[in-house]
């Protein structure tokens, strides 16, 4: 039997985005923040870079615009990109109340100061990147969690997949609001009703959709996927990051291969051990991130590898342990002595720059739902993310969004008497393997034919095998009890016919989305918009 719940506030994520959205209303609101598996699960934990925000007496909000205006291609929304850059003072002030740990400068002594320290990374003319030495993520979350665990208005809820929202549309009760969420409590299997007068997505992106990727395996694109089945707009879904070193082995799943290796003089090179980065850029081994990466993509196409390799075993041994402990430790637990032998690594998809339309409160088009983090389409990010960007995003928009909320009370009322799930007509699976093979299939091909170099050719062959799988998953869908496996297939596949469809109607190159076809850039920057058809394709 399904159980019914009601809330203020459903949150459906539970990383920097959710739980700040989430601190920022529970003095006066009852929230409900759920995980797919536990908390921790998401990208937040697992980010390493820092913050990027104006803190330097010698930096400008306008200098931090500037500088991303320019990486995102000529895509950016300058509206945007200003509103997040003008909070990232406030949003940093905030996170130091709540007690992150950033790290601070050293003075001489080795004594702490009371500065702290900034770092820079590509595409920022400035320091500015406040940081947690190397895992800042794993800071942010673990903070923010320990907050959220000590609030009695906030609920925890662990083991919780969401399947799809509800809507007044879908209940026939006219007009555009969002009413609250079908969600699988797999603790007890059953599928549970969560009523709320507000819903906020804030699952993260959809990297998942490709083979390789840094992502945790929770990025299934879930938070897109229903927006989009509920009636809301999506954007630039072709633009998809690359990080160009992940680890390939088997068993390493997604452990990136920070950037400061080749930074220090680590060369990229094939099985042969003859490098290949010379061929493609002045700059070789230094080159921007979607550059290496394109070249990576290049040389494994042409070849027919499954990876390349990334060698700083040139160096000497003492100076490799101490500069890149964690690289050290973590490949050897493979196997991989980096002090001897090179790295086999692939490029990995890492983060989507497009998703669910949002307004500067990041409401969406559906009355009382809400999308923040990478999930949302904020207009920041353009056609290339700039890094250390995104956390901030995620910060100043959790707290919009509850500004946004608090002011709408009066007029949002809970709707308690939505139906409960309907389970009656479906059996158990006793063919998983076919979600298996389908996830496995649609990986490879979104990797192969959407992936880091693209044709038209290509797009058009992933087209006709997204559409036949989604047919079969939405037979399965239709037949068998659900699974977190089966929802996250569903939302998988449709956000890759979302990614190609963005892809297909893109005939230039222009930051992360590279075609052969149409290799130039265009003179007008246009953001691709997909409208669904309606609320319950």
């Amino acid at each position: 039997m399904s159980h019914r719940h009601e809330y203020d506030v459903l949150v459906i994520g539970s990383g920097a985005a959710g739980l700040t959205l989430a601190l920022h209303l529970a003095e006066d609101l009852r929230v409900a923040v759920l995980s797919k598996g536990q908390l921790s699960e998401g990208s937040t934990f697992w980010a390493q870079g820092g913050v990027a925000a104006v803190l330097d007496d010698h930096d400008t909000v306008d200098a931090h615009v500037q500088d991303t205006l320019v990486a995102g291609g000529g895509l950016c929304h300058e509206d945007a990109v200003r509103h997040i850059v003008g909070h990232s003072r406030d949003a940093i002030g905030w996170l130091i109340e709540q007690g992150v740990p950033f790290t601070r400068e050293r003075r001489e002594d080795g004594s702490e100061s009371d500065d702290f320290h900034l770092t820079r990374e590509g595409g920022h003319s400035h320091r500015r990147i406040i940081h947690a030495a190397d895992a800042t993520g794993a800071a942010i979350f673990n903070t923010l969690l320990q907050q959220a665990q000590a609030h009695s208005n906030i609920e925890l809820l662990e083991d919780r997949v969401a399947v799809d929202l509800i809507t007044s549309q879908k209940l026939g009760r006219g007009g555009k609001r969002c009413l609250g969420a079908y969600i699988l409590n797999r603790q007890n299997g059953h599928v549970e009703t969560f009523s709320a007068r507000f819903t906020v997505l804030a699952t993260g992106g959809a990297s998942k959709v490709y083979l390789y990727t840094s992502n945790p395996d929770s990025a299934s694109g879930d938070g897109i996927a229903m927006a989009w089945r509920a009636g809301c707009r999506v954007a630039n879904m072709e633009f998809n990051q690359f990080h160009p070193t992940c680890l390939y082995h088997p068993k390493a799943k997604s452990f990136l291969i920070t950037e400061a290796l080749r930074g220090e003089g680590a060369l990229l090179k094939l099985p042969n051990g003859q490098r290949f980065m010379p061929r493609f850029d002045a700059r070789a081994e230094l080159a921007p991130r979607d550059i290496v990466a394109r070249a990576i993509d290049h040389e494994m196409k042409r070849l027919g590898l499954d990876c390349v390799y990334l060698d700083i075993s040139h160096k000497p041994a003492e100076f490799i342990r101490s500069h890149f402990p964690t690289v050290y430790e973590r490949c050897l637990t493979f196997g991989i002595d980096i002090t001897r032998e090179p790295i086999p690594v692939v490029p990995a998809a890492h983060y989507t720059c497009g998703g669910i339309v949002v307004d500067q409160n990041g409401r969406t088009d559906l009355d009382s739902l809400y999308a923040i983090g990478e999930t949302s389409f904020t207009g920041l990010h353009g056609a290339n993310r700039m890094a250390s960007n995104s956390l901030l995003e995620c910060i100043v928009y959790g707290r919009t969004a509850s500004q946004d909320i608090l002011s709408c009370l009066d007029q949002t009322q809970l709707a308690s008497d939505l139906p409960r799930w309907d389970e009656s007509q479906v059996t158990d699976s006793d063919e998983d393997v076919i979600i298996s093979h389908n996830w496995d299939e649609l990986r490879r091909f979104m990797w192969d034919y959407v992936g880091i170099v693209r044709t038209t050719k290509r797009l058009q062959r992933a087209k006709h095998r997204v559409d036949m799988l989604r047919a079969e998953i939405h037979e399965f869908y239709s037949n068998y009890r659900v699974s977190r496996d089966l929802l996250e297939l569903r939302n998988l596949a449709l956000v890759a016919d979302l990614i190609i469809r963005s892809a297909m109607l893109r005939k230039e190159s222009r930051g992360l989305h590279y075609t052969l076809d149409y290799p130039a850039q265009l003179e007008q920057a246009e953001d691709t918009i997909l409208q669904p058809p309606s609320a319950d394709d």
